[in-house]
């Protein structure tokens, strides 16, 4: 049987805000229109968000031009309210968030599974810049 090695990739971040309110913030689709794009000539139009075992979520991330868009998919495999956060995206890639409260700052640790097309640089800076702009909304609101 052949064994395939992923490559792992994380991304960190302490945001100054409660556990409770991050968790919302990170959850709710609502909010998630906000923050969930990694430079500011691109959006999210539109998110679902079913956030448990086995729920789904689908956000459309578009340049907003609109020359290119794409959705983002997965499946809930574990949620821990507060804690984790566990989805497998639709090729199978794995991903995992950790959120480590500390009084009324948060720790976010976001472990991802690499894909073959991009660099592992280019899919780290735009996780981390999506991870950072989650940062700056949760703060400033």
């Amino acid at each position: 049987m052949e064994t395939i090695n992923k490559t792992l990739i994380s991304v960190y971040s302490t945001i100054n805000a409660p556990v409770d309110k991050v968790w919302n913030y990170w959850s709710e689709p609502a909010h998630i229109k906000n923050w969930n794009h990694a430079s500011d000539d691109w959006h999210s139009p539109s998110v679902e968000n079913d956030l448990r075992v086995d729920g789904k979520f689908k956000i459309n991330m578009a340049a907003k031009n609109g020359s290119y868009g794409f959705d983002f998919e997965g499946i809930y495999t574990k949620v821990e309210i507060h804690k984790l956060i566990e989805y497998t995206m639709l090729d199978n890639r794995k991903v995992k968030i950790y959120l480590i409260p500390e009084g009324n700052i948060t720790q976010i640790v976001e472990t991802f599974e690499a894909e073959n097309t991009n660099s592992e640089e280019l899919q780290k800076q735009g996780w981390q810049s999506i991870l950072d702009n989650f940062k700056k909304y949760t703060e400033s609101n």
